[in-house]
């Protein structure tokens, strides 16, 4: 839970970001005043990080409602958690297992490899004198 808090914690200061850094280009790049139907490359630019910025405001409000539905809710008990945490423990357990395998697969096709070049090496130094 401590993660999905931390992640949802960066996420609110990201969109904090998004507003800060909008506002400022606003402020940046709005014009002063508007003549008789011209439009400047001020403007286009000003209309592309309004989209942009859109953009990044939405993304970021729904990855923190996707991580706010994610947290547990008040009616998980204590049994439930416990479960969750036997279940990951179990899963860990298979994951260091199958790790132990491929180590141990590995180190084996190693010592064949050496064992090869070293015939290799063995057959050319014979071969030399």
């Amino acid at each position: 839970m401590a993660d999905r808090l931390t992640q949802l914690q960066d996420t609110i200061n990201l969109q904090a970001d998004n507003f800060c850094n909008s506002i400022g280009i606003l402020q940046q790049y709005a014009p002063p005043s508007r003549f008789s139907g011209s439009q400047t490359p001020q403007q286009t630019q000003q209309e592309d990080y309004a989209q942009l910025f859109s953009t990044l405001i939405s993304r970021c409000a729904k990855d923190i409602d996707t991580l706010i539905e994610s947290l547990p809710n008040e009616d998980c008990g204590q049994e439930l958690q416990v479960q969750s945490l036997k279940r990951l423990e179990v899963e860990n357990q298979e994951a260091a297992e199958r790790l132990e395998e491929v180590v141990k697969s590995g180190e084996a096709l190693l010592e064949k490899i050496q064992a090869a070049l070293s015939d290799i090496a063995q057959a050319q130094l014979d071969m030399d004198h």
